[in-house]
């Protein structure tokens, strides 16, 4: 997939934000200062790594071995709730599929009323 289709689809998220905190690379998309996707934009590693919820994240990591795996980035206990996805040879409408999930899974940590707040700004 094209990496500003990426860009562009994280960004259609509803109060989805592109921002730098660790520099060039990663560009992170945030809901509400939480992370949801993280954007490798390097030639020569092209990656992304996105929030999940762990049973999904395993079933991820089952179905397509090698090209998900763990956050790789992560500390060993944030593991379980991170993806780091390989964009060669998979499947655009999978990928896509988990960044709906990444927003999600962000989304549905906030109370309520931040929820609300959220989809009424």
């Amino acid at each position: 997939m094209d990496i500003e289709k990426i860009k562009e689809y994280c960004m259609s998220k509803h109060n989805a934000y592109e921002t730098y905190p660790f520099g060039e690379i990663p560009i992170c998309y945030k809901l509400n200062n939480k992370i949801f996707a993280q954007l490798y934009d390097d030639k020569t590693d092209l990656k992304i790594t996105l929030k999940c919820p762990p049973d999904v994240a395993d079933y991820y990591r089952h179905i397509y071995p090698g090209t998900v795996i763990r956050g790789y980035h992560c500390p060993p206990v944030q593991q379980p709730y991170w993806n780091t996805i390989y964009f060669e040879d998979f499947p655009d409408n999978e990928l896509l599929n988990m960044i709906d999930i990444a927003y999600e899974t962000v989304f549905n940590s906030f109370s309520k009323r931040i929820q609300k707040s959220i989809l009424n700004s």
